[in-house]
């Protein structure tokens, strides 16, 4: 399997981060489907700017398994709350996108 450049590593991480808190919104803020109530769309626009700006993307797997902690306490609090709540939810709503970051979790647990 060819390796992924990190401008593929941000994007899969964006695309992961926004469909977790898209759904974590539509469930507990009850929005329509492709809105973000303020609260989860500073959430959403914080962490696509955290990730944009990652220096470590080429060698890491995911934020969460990231030495470095670049997140504000506040905002580390929400994303971590909303990650708990939609991961396991994600495999019904989005199961390839799950299962590849379970298989990619995985891996980086091995090493």
């Amino acid at each position: 399997m060819a390796k992924q450049t990190v401008a593929e590593k941000r994007d899969g991480e964006k695309l992961l981060v926004s469909e977790m808190i898209a759904l974590y919104c539509r469930k507990n803020h009850h929005t329509a489907k492709g809105s973000l109530c303020p609260q989860c769309q500073a959430l959403h626009d914080y962490a696509l700017q955290r990730i944009e700006r990652c220096p470590f993307m080429e060698t890491k797997t995911f934020c969460s398994a990231c030495k470095v902690h670049c997140y504000k306490p506040e905002m580390r609090e929400q994303i971590r709350i909303v990650m708990r709540w939609s991961g396991p939810r994600m495999l019904f709503v989005h199961p390839v996108l799950a299962v590849r970051h379970m298989k990619e979790t995985m891996k980086a647990k091995k090493s």
